[in-house]
């Protein structure tokens, strides 16, 4: 069809192939600005001596906030117990996922079914799951108070006492999102390639040695996958510890976000909270970086590039 027997009220919208990409890619241009104008005003505020309190005596201090931390034992407690609780969670999550995973590796009906129902916790809101596991691990009425007072624990204080607080958190995080390491290892291995496995049976190979050499490095880019995704998701973790503890008792459970709300909410130090989000974010995005080089290297090799 020629272009006059197009009428001139369709010719006049036609978009150009050279403006076609520039086009297409707007919508991601403006999710762009939409994160990075944020971010830069984290920056900006990281920067100054800001407390809403005393708005008259903003002022830049040109690092200052990051130096201070040098010297403040509060944030190297931050630092420990964030990097503490990521490496718990993280660690326990990968293990009892994986185990689930090679339990629930054949397709059955009933493997299927079990493989749903668990993932119920996962659709729970994490702050929600976090009463549900205050109101059982409460000492007066709490089912989980009772469990423990039966097997000998009486008086066990969960999320109140320093000592347990910490056992806690991991526990509600475990059962929040292990069900997301289980279903992503679950896929890759109902995607692992079966001739392997055939051969190996056939050879009468023992299955401890099948797992180690054969099925644990074929699912090494699934592991450090979803390693990545917990890890990022665990050192920025703030929804569970602040609904069962607020951070406490004491400062046992102040992780990096947690920390950053009390300063802003709180203290109206919204430098110092500026601040601690830029560490979290270096934090976040060297994690990121190794994780991701360390795929790349996984796929190069099975391409066979190295």
């Amino acid at each position: 069809m020629s272009d006059t027997a197009i009428p001139a009220r369709t010719r006049r919208f036609r978009i150009s192939r050279k403006a076609l990409p520039y086009v297409l890619s707007l919508p991601a241009l403006l999710v762009c600005i939409a994160i990075l104008i944020p971010f830069f005003t984290a920056v900006a505020y990281s920067l100054q001596r800001y407390r809403l309190s005393q708005p008259w005596a903003r002022r830049w201090n040109w690092g200052e906030n990051y130096w201070d931390f040098l010297f403040d034992p509060s944030f190297w407690n931050t630092l420990q117990v964030s990097l503490t609780y990521a490496f718990l969670t993280v660690g326990i999550e990968l293990l009892l996922g994986l185990g689930i995973a090679l339990l629930l590796q054949k397709r059955t009906r009933f493997n299927n079914f079990v493989s749903i129902m668990l993932l119920m916790p996962l659709m729970t809101a994490p702050a929600l799951a976090s009463l549900m596991w205050k109101l059982m691990t409460n000492p007066g009425f709490g089912i989980l108070s009772y469990f423990a007072a039966f097997v000998g624990l009486e008086d066990f204080r969960w999320a109140s006492a320093p000592q347990t607080a910490m056992l806690t958190v991991v526990l509600v995080d475990v059962w929040v999102y292990t069900p997301f390491i289980m279903i992503l290892l679950l896929a890759g291995l109902r995607s692992l390639p079966q001739q392997p496995f055939e051969a190996a049976a056939l050879d009468g190979v023992p299955r401890w040695f099948v797992f180690w050499r054969i099925t644990l490095p074929m699912l090494t880019p699934f592991l450090l996958t979803a390693t990545l995704f917990r890890a990022i998701e665990s050192i920025q973790q703030f929804d569970i510890i602040y609904a069962m503890t607020q951070g406490g008792p004491g400062d046992k459970l102040t992780v990096f976000q947690v920390e950053a709300y009390l300063n802003f909410f709180q203290s109206t130090n919204v430098g110092r909270s500026a601040a601690l989000l830029m560490i979290l974010w270096v934090i976040t995005y060297i994690l990121s970086m190794i994780f991701i080089k360390q795929w790349l290297k996984l796929r190069e090799r099975a391409r066979g590039e190295i």
